[in-house]
Formats: C-alpha cells, structure tokens, sequence
C-alpha cells in the first residue's frame, strides 16, 4: 500500500494544518468506541501512541493537548455499533469531524481504510509516528477509559474499571457466569 504521507517531513516539520484522527475501543465488548480529532497549535513533546503510555502519563498528556488544541470527541455506544455496525459508525464519525474542521485543513487518519472519503488520508501506525495522531490517539483512549470508570460505578460486578469493556480474560468470565449487560455490545460473540 502507497504512504500517503511523508513520515520524515511530517517528523521535521510542524504541519498547522494537519488534523490526526483516531479512535478507541473499536473492539471492545463493551463500552462506547470514541473517536477524537486533534489540530495542535504548537509541537507538543512526548506523545505516542496511547498504548505505549501508561494511564498517569496519559492524563497528563490528555491535559496538555486539550490546552493546546483544538479537538472534537465523538462517542458511539454499544446500541448504535450494534444498530449500525463499527465501519458505519467510524464513517459517521469521520464524516462529523470534517464537518467540525475548516476545508483548508489535512486529515489524517491512523489505520488503511478512510471508508471512501477521499479528502481523508490514511497511514498505519500514524498513531505511533506522527504527533497529530497520536494526541487523537491519547484523547480517544482517555475518553474512553473515562467513560468506562464512571459507568462502572453502576455495573460494579463487571470490573469495568479494570478491564474498560475489553476482552480481558476476566472479563469474558463475568460475562459467561453473569450475562451480558446493557452495555455490552450484543453483535460482538465470545470466542
């Protein structure tokens, strides 16, 4: 697959225009899957993708970018990915986010499919590689992570707290001995 974008000049040089795009929880079994779109307003140190970091890190980051950019958060709940499947749900959300941003700007999306809208690239591991991306990469996670501490206090026998709504194998062992809940994802099967 062709690179759409340059890694080395994006690395080098500070894009104002560029909009990194990303989600999380795209495959939990419970819980929204966010998505967040970040435009920096200055080159901002020691951000990766959200999976590298630890979730201390992350909080510091997250605040950091929310006062140093301009972003929009988007969530989708178990019901709507269900309802409408993930591949809908993640072309809605890009289809908000350019509608959110100006025309003039660059959208970068982590990953290899922009869901045939052709004004939003593509790069696999952008998340990892360039700064844009990965503050929407930290700002979807802890979103997603904050979403899931809250709705825990309500479902407090799935440990989603711990697991934030993933596959973990504790999990999966709730769900066989106590059902699935509201918020699971009811189109996603156990294995």
């Amino acid at each position: 697959m062709k690179t759409l974008f340059n890694t080395d000049e994006l690395l080098n040089e500070f894009d104002m225009t560029l909009i990194g795009i990303d989600e999380a929880g795209r495959g939990a079994l419970a819980g929204p899957m966010t998505m967040a779109a970040c435009k920096l307003h200055k080159r901002l140190n020691k951000l990766c993708d959200s999976k590298k970091l630890n979730e201390k890190k992350r909080e510091e980051l997250y605040e950091l970018i929310l006062k140093n950019s301009t972003y929009l958060i988007l969530a989708f709940s178990s019901e709507q990915i269900d309802k409408l499947g993930l591949s809908a749900c993640l072309k809605t959300g890009l289809i908000l986010i350019k509608k959110h941003f100006q025309k003039e700007n660059n959208f970068l999306y982590d990953g290899n499919t922009n869901f045939s809208i052709s004004t939003i690239k593509t790069q696999i591991k952008a998340d990892a590689n360039i700064m844009q991306v990965s503050a929407a990469s930290i700002l979807a996670k802890v979103s997603k992570d904050r979403i899931m501490n809250f709705l825990a206090t309500d479902f407090p026998d799935y440990e989603f707290e711990k697991n934030k709504g993933y596959g973990t194998k504790t999990h999966k062992e709730l769900i066989k001995k106590l059902g699935s809940c509201k918020l699971h994802r009811k189109s996603f099967k156990l294995l």
